[in-house]
């Protein structure tokens, strides 16, 4: 077997084990009410990390708007998943939730593609900026866009519900700062992982295919990928597009794990955009798996401090955060982490001589 389907098929496999082990745990009731909460923000935490570091670590550019992205997708897949209930409440839902991922994929991608067209000209910090002022400008708009359908059509506005003159307040799907209410709560932790398969699936062929090889030349040397023939601009766009898809399948997660959607500071601000880039940064630049792990253990880690040291657990968390920067980047640490692996692998190796001996 190749290495890199070794190595994918160890990642995909810790998913299913550690879903395994949860139904297990929940069979026998020794899960909480609090950590059965969070089974799904887990799934959709580690799908943005895995679709960031595409960005980030694969392609080597900074992005601070994938949270606009996660925005995009479930702000389209909730309207669609209102509409759907209100004038089809015949359609069964599981066509209509997997019909809302697409449409929540598709909305982002689409954005994905349109901001990546005048962004990835820009680099380095400019690129972050641009990126984390478009996160803004979504969550913004989104807060003041008032929308409703009727037999009369569709009406919006961007002052208040009262401009829509519309006589039945019902069908008012978007109502501003309040959001979208009565999402169908399709989401669950069977779904999300799935969901987060698809997205290692998607990931981690692409990164091994030819096309990523292409990107990761990109991200090494844009000039020499240029000199030997490489369409930047392809592979930048393909790039950025797949993973802003990906987070809006995340949003489309999010916004049907919840019975009302606002746009939040704390749901689609820049925090939440800086949040993801701290899971990807922990768990490795490109490192697919160390990246998923990061978000799980990271998301974890506040719950399980609180029942513990509360008083004290964002100072232990912050201590943590620093720790595990220290350990995944300072030269000393990568130098020790080398000489244990050599060590362990001449250690096997001589083991394997010896036992063919």
């Amino acid at each position: 077997m190749k290495k890199t389907v070794r190595s994918n098929l160890i990642t995909m496999g810790l998913v299913v084990a550690a879903y395994i082990i949860v139904q297990i745990l929940i069979g026998t009731g020794n899960i909480s009410s609090l950590m059965k909460g969070l089974l799904v923000p887990l799934c959709i935490y580690a799908i943005l990390a895995v679709s960031l570091n595409l960005t980030v670590g694969i392609l080597g550019e900074l992005s601070l708007g994938h949270a606009g992205f996660m925005c995009i997708g479930a702000f389209s897949s909730a309207f669609f998943s209102k509409c759907m209930n209100m004038f089809v409440p015949g359609m069964p839902g599981g066509l209509r939730f997997f019909l809302a991922i697409l449409i929540g994929a598709a909305a982002a991608g689409i954005f994905g593609i349109l901001i990546g067209i005048p962004v990835l000209r820009l680099k380095g910090d400019y690129l972050a900026i641009v990126t984390l002022a478009f996160g803004e400008i979504i969550k913004n708009l989104i807060n003041i866009l008032y929308l409703g359908i009727d037999e009369n059509g569709v009406h919006f506005s961007f002052k208040s519900s009262l401009d829509l003159h519309m006589e039945d307040s019902d069908k008012i799907i978007i109502n501003g700062a309040m959001g979208i209410t009565g999402t169908p709560n399709n989401s669950n932790f069977t779904i999300g992982v799935i969901l987060l398969l698809i997205t290692l699936f998607i990931v981690l062929n692409l990164v091994h295919s030819r096309d990523g090889r292409a990107i990761m030349a990109i991200r090494d040397n844009t000039i020499a990928a240029e000199s030997v023939g490489i369409p930047v601009t392809k592979y930048k766009m393909m790039a950025f597009s797949i993973s802003a898809a990906l987070a809006g399948v995340a949003g489309v997660l999010y916004a049907h794990n919840l019975s009302t959607l606002t746009a939040l500071p704390k749901n689609f601000g820049y925090n939440m955009s800086i949040m993801i880039l701290v899971f990807v940064v922990l768990g490795g630049m490109g490192n697919i798996r160390g990246s998923m792990i990061a978000a799980v253990v990271l998301t974890l880690l506040p719950e399980l401090l609180r029942g513990v040291v509360s008083d004290y657990r964002m100072l232990i968390y912050a201590i943590i955060l620093i720790v595990m920067m220290l350990f995944n980047w300072a030269p000393a640490c990568i130098e020790w982490r080398k000489k244990i692996t050599a060590t362990v692998k001449s250690k096997l190796s001589k083991n394997k001589t010896a036992k063919e001996v």
